[in-house]
């Protein structure tokens, strides 16, 4: 089996699908679900061949009654342009599904009115994942730009706030258009806890960002950046500081003549592989 084929066994369908498909079957929209679900599955699976080409770790693509994901086992150190292309791979799908409907149609093999509902769900999904709320597509755009000029931390923090505040103003749109919408409600809970989490786990998301600098692992490094810190300062504090695409030189102090300067993997290498995660600067300058 190629890498190409692997990927389709990484593929997971979440258990309430399949009774959501029965209940489809029995109530006569299963034809419906089906266009809705093939659409979802071709949009993931666009995520998925995209990292498979870059060699990415796929961990599953997940398919969930009301909608998926593609999970990956990468955190912020591929270059910009690999997470552009994974990210994108996914809306990109939908151009080749809206050329494909007519085709189809004028084969005789769906009813314009089936044709007609397939386009709805192409374009209503792909306009969907492109707004800017995390985890759609459309947020991870928003935080690969901030990551471009501000620090992996806080780059994540703020597309965070940025998705819920919009995410916040879909709230208020649903109160006004349609209250009583449970499918609506359904995703939105579900957005909002995917924020939450996230939110929480912030610093553990910057701390595997940075373990993967700690090992070498799949780092796309292109420029250099000084950060300027004082000795108190915690070795916590300016790892947080730590920007994707970059290689860190510390200047303590503002000494600029190498006496007083830390190259980052000293600073990795002490906090995980030295256990001092309570250390300052000036801990590691007089161990040195």
């Amino acid at each position: 089996m190629n890498k190409y084929g692997r990927v389709f066994t990484k593929i997971r369908v979440h258990p309430l699908l399949w009774i959501i498909a029965g209940l489809s079957v029995m109530t006569g929209y299963f034809w419906e679900l089906l266009a809705l679900f093939a659409i979802v599955f071709i949009h993931e699976m666009g995520h998925a061949l995209v990292a498979q080409f870059f060699n990415w770790k796929i961990k599953r693509v997940m398919l969930l009654p009301f909608g998926g994901f593609c999970d990956v086992d990468e955190h912020g150190n591929r270059s910009m342009l690999e997470d552009f292309c994974v990210i994108v791979g996914g809306p990109l799908q939908h151009l080749w599904i809206a050329g494909l409907i007519p085709v189809l149609y004028m084969g005789g093999l769906i009813s314009a009115d089936y044709a007609q509902q397939i386009v709805q769900y192409n374009w209503m999904i792909m306009f969907f994942n492109l707004l800017p709320i995390r985890p759609l597509d459309g947020g991870k755009l928003v935080h690969l730009y901030l990551s471009t000029y501000k620090p992996y931390l806080d780059s994540l923090r703020m597309s965070v706030i940025i998705s819920f505040v919009i995410l916040l103003i879909f709230h208020m749109l649903v109160i006004m258009i349609d209250p009583f919408n449970i499918n609506i409600w359904a995703i939105l809970i579900y957005l909002d806890t995917c924020l939450w989490t996230e939110w929480k786990q912030r610093k553990y998301m910057l701390m595997r960002f940075l373990l993967e600098r700690h090992f070498g692992e799949q780092q796309s490094i292109s420029r250099l950046q000084t950060i300027q810190a004082d000795r108190d300062d915690y070795v916590f504090d300016i790892l947080s500081k730590f920007k994707r695409g970059y290689k860190h030189l510390i200047d303590i102090d503002g000494n600029s003549e190498g006496e007083f300067q830390l190259d980052e993997n000293e600073l990795l290498y002490a906090y995980f592989s030295e256990k001092k995660v309570r250390a300052r600067l000036m801990d590691l300058v007089y161990a040195s």
